[in-house]
């Protein structure tokens, strides 16, 4: 038995989930894989792998195993991949995490050209609105939005974003278009909320920006939601521009109040700062980085 690569093979069956699977991404038989997951156990005089008919449990020592072991194959890999013939062909599981909506409209119509490119690479995209712990929750990149406040990351950045106040048609043709800031007031507001904090909107005025606490009947934690709550007409929201790009483009929905606009936000891709990056995650960040780049 190759240690590493029983190792290496264990590391895979965590993330890919099926012994068939990893037996498809390493080009050899389910049979070979699970016989070197076994031989990996005996030397180790520990279980890490229950064996069902149905899925593979992976047991409590199997886990800590895993989380020691990640760091170790991804280190080897990214210094073989450096070198070796793996820079031309990266493979494995790249672990990103993003924001629901973003994710849905921003990376994933962005993956066929990727995997066509890469076809050994498999993506996972993990979607949450809040700040996971790139290290803790063993997650390669994140795509953040806004200001960066932890210097333990690496970032590269994807674009620029502003944030625009929006409606539809038919919610303007029924209530009319807000001239001034003050206008906003008598207009139903769809509010980005968390428990019953509503988040204020950054708006400009002249030089100087300025929060206003937005009012309305409909509070949401979830871009998606106020995405839906403009498109049915229920009322105005702030959102970044790429939330409702296509419907802009296409007259669905309006920009108001364009002169009140904030300054631009970064979004960055950030990634644990001091290790090496392999090739596969490297390779991920410079597509993403070259496909926003593009109009």
């Amino acid at each position: 038995m190759d240690r590493l690569d029983a190792i290496r093979l264990f590391v895979r069956l965590v993330e890919r989930g099926s012994f068939s699977a990893v037996g498809r991404e390493e080009g050899i038989g389910q049979p070979a894989v699970s016989k070197q997951i076994a031989a990996l156990e005996r030397h180790l005089g520990a279980q890490l792998v229950l064996r069902t008919s149905r899925k593979v449990v992976i047991t409590k020592a199997g886990q800590a195993f895993y989380e020691s072991a990640r760091p170790l194959i991804e280190d080897f890999d990214a210094l073989e991949s450096s070198v070796g013939a793996r820079q031309l062909s990266p493979r494995g599981l790249v672990r990103v995490s993003t924001a629901p909506a973003h994710g849905r409209l921003c990376i994933t119509p962005l993956l066929p050209e990727f995997f066509r490119r890469y076809p050994d690479v498999a993506v996972e995209l993990s979607v949450s609105e809040r700040q996971v712990d790139l290290v803790g929750e063993g997650i390669d990149l994140a795509v953040r939005h806004g200001t960066l406040a932890d210097s333990s990351l690496t970032a590269r950045k994807l674009a620029e974003t502003t944030f625009v106040l929006v409606a539809s048609p038919g919610y303007i043709a029924a209530n009319g278009v807000p001239a001034r800031l003050a206008d906003l007031d008598s207009h139903a507001c769809i509010v980005f909320a968390r428990g019953r904090e509503r988040y204020p909107w950054s708006l400009r005025t002249g030089q100087d920006t300025v929060s206003y606490v937005p009012h309305g009947s409909l509070l949401t934690g979830d871009a998606e939601h106020i995405r839906a709550a403009v498109l049915s007409g229920l009322g105005i929201s702030q959102a970044p521009y790429w939330l409702f790009a296509e419907e802009i483009r296409s007259g669905a929905v309006r920009v108001l109040l364009p002169d009140l606009q904030p300054e631009p936000l970064a979004i960055n891709l950030v990634y644990p700062a001091g290790r090496r990056v392999p090739m596969r995650v490297r390779v991920f960040i410079d597509y993403l980085v070259a496909a926003f780049s593009r109009p």
